[in-house]
């Protein structure tokens, strides 16, 4: 047997020696990938637009003949079932125990944003979903059932979270994303790693760093931030799943920040992340990020330069096919223009993630991995009870002045069921999910899942009420031909359910997703003008907007009865509102990213000091949100009160303050209410927002029944970065604090001040990241 095969010997000795038998080449391989599929760029295959790029430069035999580092989405890139994924994945596995010199197996990694991203695998809610529910425990428990699916079938390595924090609406990639707060977003995110881990899965955070504030909300932009606003707002959740969650890979954006791309940038993959944080896993490339560093940034002349620069900054592996790694790379250290020890770092990094995989054992066979011969259902009875459970926690009820809601068959035995939503379940699901990523490429094929419509489902859940159907237009386009017959139908109806919004795709074949990014947040075709025709009816209505951004409402929401938000909620979203519509569950969702009134509202996320604010007569442009951030509202209501505060006020620069509430429900049903904790610096060495969330918790109580809700924080979570020169350097100010308890950025219930008392506090990595 191999001396590094042996598991009783230690991680380190066990690298140590598999490296000394490596030849140069073979420690290059470890740094590539290979992705195999057939007819690359062909129109039946591509998955984007840049494929070409990223195709690889040799054939599989060529390819793996030394060894590779990962196998790219081999369940991900065409529709297969189960066992013809397990089969041609053992078949590459076997080529690289069985053929090559080493016989090392490779790491296998998959997308899993809203779920393995396989043919009939369960579909999930976007991660703005997610974020929605406020709930880190469901986050996690969703995370540990992708990732116990994706090891089932021998995946290693999941590519998510996406922990990019929301800049600007108009982003595309919104819907991919925990939202526009950097504190919800590290929770929500911490907690779907350690689900994805618990199951032996790598976790990868995306994309580090700056991503979703592009400028002009661009996919592929440059970013147009300062090194405050990165430090401040970007950076916070990436350390926070890196130090809380140990997190075991980071992927890189295709951004540059000021010029430097992340790709290339020692200062963010290296001293900011490794040494700290801490992290002690691999870097990963978004895919062609290496090479665009010579074709988008223009930061180098040759792909090896592309290589030696990447490399260098501390990216460990090239993804989805080795283009820059291989024979560039290999050129630059026969050159001498790149240290060898720079090469072992990463391959030392990848060889010891594969350790830890088991990859390394001596009992390591291709089959046992996959689950061949064991049974395996991807979309199991109690993943889609999960999936409906995170779907109706995340459903987020925006207005109801009309008690609309819930509906009963005696007020409305009529309801006109209106909009492009109304009967299509694709609505429900991201981008990322299999039957929008993939099966599009694929015109015909079954999607390999029940995904009942919200048709369907109001029917099954609502026999006594008759639902008259008009789809009205096309979530896109400007065919306006539909919409008489919809205003009919509303006009001979009780009640008029609209259900506007976003069709997810990728690079342009969507109003959503990758790619998918808006000139302005105008509902798109023409569906606000549907939605106007049917209020003029005089009918009542109840506008429901599935989408995976968030709309300007305008001039619409107030001439509704109620307002419904959905953020893309899954396989299982037609079920889930239909049991929210119908008052079997009460709405508890909050909103993760502000609803704006006006559709030029950009950039509008409510980080805002007092002139990120409106100010009347200065401006007239009105930058006031239609519903602020952590916006929701029940069927019941809730009273808070008996604002309690410890340490007399006074709390030490190093210290912790205990803030505590009574909330009440006040109405008539069972509700769930999420208490929110905001913080205001009011005197700071820079201009700091009005508010910030610092804490948040959830009460379930019956009619009547209160309870108290406790948080402890530390004044480390009031730190900010003073010193903008270098990432990293924050301060915590002795001074008056201002905390803040209610429902809603918007809606503050209860109030008070503590002073942070002692000496200016200089803090690093060793700071408190989260209440307690």
């Amino acid at each position: 047997m191999n001396h590094w095969k042996n598991t009783e010997l230690g991680a380190d000795e066990r690298v140590a020696a598999l490296m000394a038998e490596m030849t140069q080449a073979e420690k290059l391989a470890q740094l590539g990938s290979y992705w195999a599929k057939a007819n690359v760029g062909s129109g039946d295959a591509r998955v984007a637009p840049i494929e070409e790029a990223l195709a690889a430069r040799s054939g599989e035999s060529e390819a793996l003949a030394l060894g590779i580092g990962h196998l790219t989405r081999p369940y991900g890139t065409r529709p297969l079932t189960p066992e013809e994924g397990r089969t041609e994945l053992v078949r590459l596995q076997r080529l690289l125990t069985d053929t090559t010199r080493l016989g090392i197996p490779a790491i296998v990694h998959e997308e899993c944003l809203t779920g393995f991203a396989a043919l009939g695998a369960t579909v999930y809610p976007t991660p703005l979903a997610w974020a929605a529910t406020f709930d880190t425990g469901l986050a996690e428990r969703m995370g540990a059932a992708i990732g116990r699916d994706m090891a089932s079938v021998g995946v290693h390595q999941g590519l998510a979270p996406v922990l990019d924090v929301v800049r600007d609406y108009r982003w595309g990639r919104v819907e991919e994303t925990l939202g526009e707060d950097p504190y919800l977003t590290g929770l929500i995110g911490t907690a779907y790693v350690r689900g994805v881990q618990s199951q032996g899965v790598v976790a990868t955070l995306k994309h580090f760093a700056g991503h979703a504030a592009s400028r002009g909300a661009r996919n592929h932009a440059p970013v147009s931030i300062g090194a405050r606003e990165m430090a401040d707002v970007i950076l916070p959740p990436f350390e926070m799943a890196v130090r809380e969650g140990a997190v075991g890979s980071v992927m890189n954006t295709y951004t540059d920040q000021d010029g430097v791309p992340a790709c290339a940038d020692v200062s963010l993959l290296t001293t900011v992340l490794r040494e700290q944080w801490g992290f002690t896993g691999t870097v990963v490339s978004d895919y062609g990020s290496i090479a665009f560093l010579r074709t988008m940034h223009r930061v180098a002349a040759t792909d090896g330069d592309a290589a030696r620069l990447a490399l260098t900054a501390g990216m460990d592996v090239e993804l989805p096919n080795t283009r820059c790694y291989g024979a560039p790379l290999a050129g630059e250290l026969d050159a001498g223009r790149l240290d060898p020890e720079l090469l072992d770092r990463a391959v030392e990094r990848v060889l010891r993630q594969k350790l830890q995989l088991g990859l390394l054992d001596a009992d390591y066979t291709p089959e046992a991995d996959a689950g061949v011969g064991i049974p395996v259902d991807l979309d199991s009875p109690a993943n889609r009870a999960l999936a409906r459970t995170v779907a109706e926690r995340s459903v987020v009820l925006l207005a109801n002045e009309g008690a609309a809601l819930p509906l009963e068959p005696g007020r409305t035995p009529v309801v006109a069921l209106v909009g492009p939503g109304a009967d299509d379940p694709g609505t429900f699901l991201g981008c990322y999910s299999f039957p929008n990523h993939v099966l599009p490429k694929y015109p015909g094929h079954p999607d390999g899942l029940a995904l009942p419509s919200l048709r369907e489902a109001l029917t099954a859940e609502l026999p006594d009420i008759t639902f008259v159907h008009e789809q009205g237009c096309e979530v896109s386009g400007g065919d306006r031909s539909g919409l008489p017959a919809a205003a009919r139908a509303a006009a001979s109806a009780d009640l008029a359910l609209v259900v506007v919004g976003d069709r997810s795709g990728m690079f342009g074949n969507g109003t959503s997703g990758e790619g998918c990014d808006a000139p302005d947040l105008t509902l798109p075709g023409v569906q606000a003008q549907l939605v106007e025709e049917v209020l003029d009816t005089g009918v009542p209505v109840v506008l429901l907007v599935v989408s995976g951004r968030p709309y300007a409402l305008g001039g619409l929401a107030e001439r509704c009865a109620a307002v419904v938000q959905a953020f893309m909620p899954g396989e299982e979203g037609g079920p889930a509102l239909a049991r929210v519509l119908a008052g079997r569950v009460s709405p508890s969702g909050k909103l993760p990213v502000q609803i704006p009134a006006g559709p030029g509202n950009n950039p509008g996320t409510y980080l805002n000091p007092p002139l990120g604010r409106f100010s009347e007569g200065i401006s007239v442009l009105d930058n006031t949100p239609l519903h602020p951030f952590g916006h929701g509202l029940s069927y019941t209501t809730f009273g808070y009160e008996d604002l309690r505060i410890g340490q007399d006020g006074r709390v030490p620069t190093d210290g912790f303050v205990e803030v505590s509430c009574r909330v009440r429900n006040t109405g008539g049903r069972a509700g769930r209410e999420t208490v929110q904790l905001y913080y205001d610096d009011p005197v700071a060495q820079v201009a700091r927002p009005t508010q910030q969330l610092v804490a948040f918790d959830s009460v379930e109580l019956e009619p009547g029944e209160s309870a108290r809700v406790s948080f402890t924080v530390h004044a480390d979570q009031t730190s900010y970065t003073q010193d903008a020169s270098g990432r990293g350097q924050r301060v915590v100010d002795p001074g008056t604090i201002r905390l803040m308890l209610g429902s809603s950025s918007g809606d503050i219930r209860l109030a008070a001040d503590i002073e942070l008392t002692g000496p200016q506090r200089r803090v690093g990595a060793d700071r408190r990241l989260r209440h307690a």
